[in-house]
């Protein structure tokens, strides 16, 4: 997933660097959300669930 993630981030700047700014934000809001998706799942996952442990105070 973080493949993906990054090949988004790649890609908006690339396209932002050549001109294709709208194109470029469309990139950077996918980069958003698949970070937000990628966050959630490894929150809410019955593997890791709440185990994470900056969480546990």
């Amino acid at each position: 997933m973080m493949v993906f993630i990054f090949a988004s981030m790649l890609a908006a700047l690339v396209l932002s660097a050549t001109g294709w700014r709208r194109l470029g934000l469309a990139s950077v809001a996918v980069c958003l959300a698949l970070a937000v998706h990628l966050f959630m799942f490894e929150i809410y996952s019955p593997e890791y669930g709440f185990g994470m442990p900056w969480i546990r105070l």
